[in-house]
């Protein structure tokens, strides 16, 4: 199975740069050849200066990726997914970043798919079947990031604007935030991950509610669903997240990765309790000698005792 995922992934990723030449991003060819010629700085300077669909800026080892739609409360339209999509890919591939955070550009995190375009374009509109080759219709929703993702999540987060925080690892919410799967009213299918991710976050019970009824959920109740990791003031999720991902970058990276890798194989991956063992000391044990030997010096120097966290120093 971990073969077969791994598989998957490059054939994924090998169809990224060439998306641009498919019909279903007509829309972004510009987009993609301003991609394709500049750094991250210009491309991030141009798309603000351009009202791009997708912005992005570098803080250090983290990188910030705003859905920039405001005026539909960020749902998301064929070039913002390829976009969405690009700006992921090149994050997971940039050996200088270590953490993204991904929020909603204007009060929204994201209102799903646009529904006027899909009216539109109905006829038009192809969506890749196999999920090995080529994103979902929200664009990075079949990605498997190797470093972690954070949703800064404000206002509305549903149908695939959900899933698209489902992709996250971790989400950051704003008290005032709304999610659910409003697109149950529409008959829109969640086929961007929500029922694969879902019911392994919250369990098969609670995500049934929110899946068969569509309700919207509040910053608390994600709370205590495990839907959200943290519940702050509105206006502050993305500040949070910043200093959340400054925080879990600071840390050793390849032991935070191969143990973050572990839990996702378990969860999706793994045949047995066994196999999942197995993957967990096959990828722990070269991390020892990489990481843990120096940690362990750090420790008996004094750093980190008591349970401290001076991020900086670990």
């Amino acid at each position: 199975m971990a073969l077969a995922r791994i598989s998957c992934n490059k054939v994924f990723r090998g169809t990224i740069s060439q998306m641009s030449l498919n019909h279903r991003y007509a829309h972004a060819i510009k987009a993609q050849a301003l991609y394709s010629t500049t750094t991250q700085d210009e491309r991030t300077n141009a798309g603000s200066a351009a009202g791009g669909t997708v912005i992005s800026e570098r803080r250090g080892v983290v990188m910030l990726i705003g859905i920039n739609r405001p005026e539909v409360r960020n749902a998301v339209n064929q070039e913002t997914a390829h976009r969405l999509t690009e700006e992921l890919s090149a994050f997971d591939q940039d050996n200088n970043l270590k953490v993204a955070v991904l929020h909603g550009v204007g009060g929204n995190f994201c209102a799903g798919y646009d529904l006027k375009e899909l009216a539109q374009s109905a006829g038009s509109l192809k969506l890749e079947q196999d999920v090995c080759r080529g994103p979902g219709p929200m664009g990075p929703s079949r990605l498997r990031l190797s470093k972690p993702l954070i949703a800064a999540v404000s206002g509305f987060a549903v149908a695939g604007g959900l899933e698209l925080a489902l992709l996250a690892d971790l989400r950051v919410v704003e008290e005032s935030s709304v999610m659910g799967v409003f697109c149950r009213r529409f008959g829109v299918p969640l086929i961007d991950g929500g029922t694969v991710r879902l019911p392994q976050l919250i369990g098969l019970s609670r995500a049934l509610d929110l899946i068969l009824t569509g309700r919207p959920v509040k910053a608390q109740e994600a709370l205590t669903f495990g839907l959200a990791n943290r519940v702050v003031p509105d206006g502050q999720a993305l500040q949070v997240a910043l200093e959340l991902a400054e925080q879990v970058s600071s840390f050793p990276q390849r032991c935070l990765r191969a143990d973050r890798n572990s839990a996702y194989h378990a969860v999706f991956d793994a045949t047995s309790f066994t196999q999942a063992m197995q993957y967990e000391m096959d990828h722990g044990i070269p991390v020892i000698q990489a990481e843990a030997i120096t940690g362990a010096t750090k420790f008996n120097s004094g750093t980190g005792r008591g349970g401290t966290f001076t991020s900086s120093k670990l």
